[in-house]
């Protein structure tokens, strides 16, 4: 028989304890990552074992093995959903570049008040001028890229397509 020190009665109570110890850090710390809920599991297997007296070497066994099959079983089922949830390229404020917009509001070279305004597809956003060209109210513009909340913007000649119809 393995003996590890503990009465052999106390070692219910110490597989609840780790069960709950273990989903508590899952939760809180961890953030349900589904790393210590496979063994809070089993360990609160083993603890049901230890109630009803089953030898404590089928305790660790239920434990050990038992929080590996479920750890494996969790990685290949969450593995499944990995990718589900990443944005695709162009989503949210990306998705503005190479888009036609109108000024709103005059765009200066040396905007330190943040005054300039784009309009793009019903949305207005702060500009910047991506020259030192001055961008009158009424111009149309191309956003060359993203600055943070603002988009950075460049004259575009008279014979480009019509706003929202170029998307880069």
């Amino acid at each position: 028989m393995l003996d590890l020190g503990i009465d052999l009665t106390v070692w219910p109570w110490v597989w609840l304890f780790i069960a709950v110890l273990f989903a508590l850090i899952e939760l809180t710390i961890l953030g349900g990552s589904f790393v210590l809920l496979p063994f809070a599991v089993s360990a609160f297997a083993a603890s049901l074992l230890g109630f009803y007296d089953v030898a404590i070497e089928v305790q660790w066994g239920v434990f050990v093995v038992g929080g590996g099959v479920l750890f494996l079983g969790f990685y290949r089922w969450a593995k499944r959903f990995l990718h589900d949830n990443l944005m695709a390229p162009g989503v949210g404020a990306d998705r503005l570049v190479g888009m036609i917009g109108v000024v709103t509001a005059a765009i200066m070279p040396d905007d330190i008040d943040r005054l300039g305004r784009v309009s793009v597809e019903g949305e207005v956003w702060g500009a910047l001028a991506s020259t030192d060209e001055v961008l009158p109210e009424g111009a149309r513009v191309r956003i060359s890229a993203m600055q943070g909340t603002r988009v950075l913007v460049e004259r575009v000649a008279a014979g480009d397509s019509p706003a929202g119809e170029e998307k880069q």
